[in-house]
C-alpha cells in the first residue's frame, strides 16, 4: 500500500486506541466513585486500558517508526477530543 495511506490509517487507528483508551477512563471515574471498591475499579480499568493501547500500538507500527509516531498522533488528538467533549 501507499505510505501516505498507511499514516493517515495509523493516526486513525491512534485515534480509535485514544477514543477507546480515555473513554474508558472516563468511564472509569464515574463507576468508580460510586463503587464500594474504588481502588480496584481504577487499578483494573489501567490495566485493560493499557494493555489495549500499548498492543494495539505494537501492531499498528509494525515495525515503522513513522507508523507509531502517526498512531500516537491520533491518540493525542483523541485526548483532546475527549477533553472537548
Amino acid at each position: 500500500m501507499n505510505e501516505s495511506l498507511m499514516l493517515v490509517l495509523a493516526c486513525a487507528t491512534g485515534g480509535g486506541l485514544g477514543a477507546i483508551f480515555f473513554g474508558g477512563l472516563w468511564w472509569t471515574v464515574r463507576k468508580g466513585v460510586l463503587s464500594k471498591h474504588p481502588a480496584l475499579w481504577f487499578f483494573a480499568s489501567l490495566l485493560v486500558r493499557m494493555s489495549i493501547a500499548l498492543i494495539g500500538f505494537y501492531y499498528v507500527s509494525g515495525g515503522h517508526w513513522s507508523r507509531l509516531v502517526a498512531c500516537l498522533l491520533g491518540f493525542v488528538l483523541a485526548r483532546v477530543a475527549v477533553m472537548w467533549l
